[in-house]
C-alpha cells in the first residue's frame, strides 16, 4: 500500500545512503535530491513500478529493498537486480521517454522519495557531478548485465546459482548468532526469483538448489536461504 508523509530533514537519512546513486553524490547534493519529492511508503509485495506503463517519475530509495523484474509474453520472469537504500529506480523511462522496461516490487517495507521526471532531469542537468554519477550507475548496471549474459551461456545452472548466492551473500548476508561460518541471505526470495536470477527454468533451479542442499552447502526454507559452507559455495562458483 502506498502512502505519503510529511517532509523530514535529509540528514536523518544520511547513514543509510552510502550506496548506489547516492554514494556518488556529495552530502549537499543528497540533501537537495531528497527535498525534491514527497515520501512514499510500500509494504512487502507492493508494486512501485509496472513494466509497460507510461510514466516518467523516479523513486529514490531511502529504506528497504526492491527487486526489478522483466517478463516475457509466456509469463517467464527474469529478476534483473536487487536495489536498496541510495539507489534510484525508474531512471531509464525518465531519461528515454519510453514505457517502463521493468516491474519493481518491494521485498521489505520501503521508504522512498517520489520525484517527478521533470525535477529529476533538472537535478541531473544542474547539479555538479550528478550527470556523471548517473552515467556511472547505468554503466555499472550494464556491466553486470553483460557479465550475466556471459554466465548464462558458459556455465551450468548449478554454477550460476552458486555465483548468484555468493553475490547475494556479499551484499545481503548476515551471520547466524554464535556461528560466523553460517550466513543468512537477508532477502525474501522464492525459488522462482532464484530461477529468474540465474536465467533458468524453475525445475532446473530447484534441482540445483536440492543438489547444494544435499551436499550441506546451503539450507533452505520458504523464501529463505542460509549458506552453511561459504568456502564450498565459492569453490563451486569458481571463485
Amino acid at each position: 500500500m502506498k502512502g505519503h508523509a510529511g517532509q523530514q530533514p535529509a540528514t536523518v537519512y544520511r547513514p543509510v545512503l552510502a550506496c548506489g546513486f547516492a554514494r556518488r553524490l556529495t552530502p549537499a547534493a543528497r540533501d537537495r535530491l531528497l527535498a525534491l519529492g514527497p515520501e512514499s511508503r510500500f509494504r512487502p509485495g507492493d508494486f512501485l513500478l509496472h513494466e509497460g506503463h507510461r510514466s516518467d517519475h523516479v523513486l529514490f530509495l531511502v529504506r528497504g529493498r526492491v527487486k526489478t523484474t522483466s517478463a516475457a509474453d509466456n509469463g517467464y520472469a527474469v529478476v534483473l537486480g536487487i536495489r536498496g537504500p541510495g539507489d534510484v529506480v525508474g531512471e531509464m523511462a525518465c531519461l528515454g521517454g519510453h514505457p517502463r522496461s521493468a516491474t519493481v516490487s518491494a521485498l521489505d517495507p520501503v521508504l522512498a522519495r517520489t520525484i517527478s521526471g521533470t525535477e529529476f532531469r533538472r537535478f541531473v542537468s544542474r547539479e555538479p557531478g550528478a550527470g556523471l554519477a548517473l552515467a556511472e550507475l547505468i554503466a555499472s548496471r550494464l556491466r553486470a548485465a553483460n557479465r550475466r549474459r556471459l554466465e548464462f551461456g558458459a556455465f551450468s545452472v548449478r554454477r550460476r546459482l552458486a555465483l548468484i548466492l555468493v553475490d547475494l551473500e556479499r551484499w545481503h548476508g548476515v551471520s547466524e548468532p554464535g556461528d560466523e561460518n553460517r550466513r543468512d541471505i537477508d532477502l525474501a526470495l522464492s525459488q522462482a526469483d532464484l530461477a529468474g536470477l540465474v536465467g533458468s527454468s524453475l525445475e532446473a533451479a530447484a534441482k540445483a538448489i536440492r543438489e547444494l542442499a544435499s551436499q550441506g552447502v546451503i539450507r533452505t526454507r520458504r523464501r529463505h536461504v542460509t549458506i552453511l559452507d561459504c568456502a564450498a559455495l565459492q569453490q563451486i562458483a569458481g571463485q
